[in-house]
């Protein structure tokens, strides 16, 4: 398949710049490609298309200050994006501008850090080895900045609305934005009518929003993301199945977890892993029946994952309708929900 059959013409106006208040606030487009039908609604009223015998899963991964500035001996400004840590002082990192970037090179952030760049990786980034006095998060969360997407221009108010309430795991370069759309009292809500809720962690690194850069998208490379599924998830995951309830994926990330750790129609397997699984036209779903999103970049991996799920020809005619319709797009946008039984 060719890259220019997942392009859509976006007006630049409908890229939000700012998350709506409250966080549920946003539309919610209900599509089932079974019958390809569109349903225009709220994301406040999501419990209607729920059921007691569904599973939410999210992502609990919380974005991490991943930008650093620094400068050289020389005094050149010098900018540090962590992507995946390797060990206790080592990271897979992005460096601008990447040519003062050589190895051995020595960057300093404060009299706390420093970091001396170690090697090269296989997307042309840089492993950098840092040094510090006392704890590395807590010096990050002084001198990081949270990383918001290149799209966003206007500076947030409140670096909050760039997590999702139930974040628990620290390491993600991006958040998973299908889950900025929950409050904690709609997800109470949700449990009291039934629906049960699971929690995975992917760290949402290079893979998720690295262009795609071939033409021919099967010779696409995704960049690995590590993952882990907990025991009692992977025990909620079964049983539902096992009930023939719908196990619902909130977001793109957690899709890629539960393929990854898939290990048939009705299990995935406990534990941590690393997963370069790229979703596409033509993949066979095994653990997910539905899923919560938002929309897009054109000619992104993450509009490939969805037209796999709901059908190339039928997202891209909701895509069209959600630019008709006005909806908000990417990060701080709308939302939709896919799913072939209602």
């Amino acid at each position: 398949m060719l890259l220019t059959d997942f392009d859509y013409n976006l007006p630049e106006e409908l890229i939000a710049q700012k998350p709506i208040e409250p966080r549920n606030a946003s539309r919610l487009m209900i599509l089932n490609p079974a019958d390809k039908t569109i349903v225009h609604e709220h994301f406040y009223n999501l419990k209607n298309f729920l059921k007691p015998s569904d599973t939410l899963i999210f992502n609990d991964t919380r974005v991490i200050p991943a930008r650093l500035i620094g400068h050289k001996n020389t005094g050149a400004r010098i900018e540090i994006f962590l992507l995946r840590r390797i060990d206790a002082s080592t990271w897979e990192t992005l460096v601008k501008p990447g040519k003062k970037a050589q190895e051995d090179t020595e960057i300093f952030f404060s009299d706390e850090l420093s970091c001396k760049i170690v090697g090269r990786t296989d997307f042309g980034g840089r492993i950098v080895q840092f040094n510090f006095t006392g704890v590395f998060e807590e010096i990050l969360d002084k001198l990081g900045e949270t990383p918001l997407p290149p799209y966003i221009h206007e500076k947030l108010d409140d670096a909050e609305r760039y997590q999702t309430v139930y974040n628990r795991e620290r390491g993600s370069a991006a958040a998973p934005t299908a889950g900025l759309h929950f409050t904690t009292e709609q997800m109470t809500e949700l449990k009291n009518l039934g629906v049960k809720l699971g929690f995975v962690t992917l760290h949402v690194g290079l893979g998720t929003f690295r262009p795609v850069q071939v033409e021919n998208i099967e010779q696409h490379d995704m960049h690995e993301e590590y993952y882990t599924v907990p025991p009692e998830t992977a025990k909620l995951i079964h049983n539902t199945k096992l009930q023939g309830g719908r196990v619902i994926a909130v977001g793109t990330t957690s899709v890629r977890t539960l393929e990854s750790a898939a290990i048939d129609k009705n299990s995935v397997k406990i534990g941590s892993d690393s997963t370069k699984i790229f979703i596409y036209p033509g993949y066979d779903f095994k653990i997910v029946d539905a899923m919560i999103t938002n929309f897009h970049l054109p000619k992104s991996t993450l509009i490939m994952l969805v037209s796999a799920f709901a059908g190339r020809d039928f997202t891209l005619a909701a895509y069209k309708t959600a630019v008709e319709e006005r909806y908000r797009f990417f990060s701080f946008g709308d939302a939709m929900f896919i799913t072939h039984r209602l």
